[in-house]
């Protein structure tokens, strides 16, 4: 049976995506930084609970010790993310009201989480005979539209999530050479009516969660490195 780990999957994507794989036969961990949530979250979804905050060394690694004595991990999806500069829809930190520490928050859990979980993960997804990453991004990640006029993205004018984004694309890259044996790819799910935008997205969950299932279940032929969405290929 395939082990998935799903970060930030007590609500919204990463709930969606969990059920979904649950369905196709994963044994599935639901990845919570409240543990109380997590263990409601993975009795409804039939899963199994594992307190995780990206943001924590020791919880990450207490994780990664649970699941590795319960068997190993075979897919990592990294989903866990915040957007602190959107409330009710708009943004409200733009480049003139940005600050380090806005952006230092953002970093710490979408980047440096992220880097935390990965490098924790990583022995036991070595291990595993067809291991596969999917890292959540975002549309706003590409430069290429962002920088484009009229071009979806271009009119968003916050700087830290964005920026966060793109920097978890470069770590896609980087970390698909160096592991050639991991499919490692990053998704933009869309926009997606989570409590990440204030239910402000344009889409249902159980759209947003297509992409990253599809990508959560490539097999070892399957596309590494990438940047993708439900239609395609992404520009950087």
């Amino acid at each position: 049976m395939t082990a998935t780990l799903i970060t930030g999957a007590n609500k919204g994507l990463g709930f969606e995506t969990a059920r979904r794989l649950v369905a196709a036969g994963h044994r599935v961990y639901i990845g919570s930084r409240d543990a109380e949530r997590g263990r409601r979250a993975a009795e409804l979804l039939r899963a199994r609970p594992v307190r995780l905050d990206v943001t924590d060394d020791a919880s990450v690694s207490a994780a990664a010790e649970a699941i590795e004595a319960d068997g190993g991990l075979d897919v990592l999806v990294n989903n866990a993310g915040i957007q602190r500069e959107m409330e009710a829809g708009k943004v409200v930190i733009g480049a003139a009201e940005v600050t380090a520490e806005v952006m230092r928050e953002t970093f710490e859990t979408n980047v440096f989480g992220m880097v935390r979980v990965l490098h924790a993960f990583l022995p036991l997804l070595r291990r595993s005979a067809a291991p596969v990453v999917v890292n959540v991004s975002s549309g706003l990640a590409s430069v290429v539209r962002v920088a484009t006029p009229g071009a979806r993205g271009y009119a968003y004018t916050g700087v830290a999530y964005p920026a966060s984004k793109a920097a978890v694309n470069m770590i896609t890259v980087q970390y698909a050479k160096a592991f050639p044996g991991i499919r490692i790819n990053a998704v933009e799910p869309g926009f997606t009516s989570t409590d990440l935008n204030r239910g402000t997205g344009r889409q249902s969950v159980e759209q947003g969660a297509e992409i990253i299932v599809r990508m959560a279940t490539v097999g070892p032929d399957g596309p590494t490195g990438g940047y993708f969405d439900a239609e395609g290929t992404l520009p950087w």
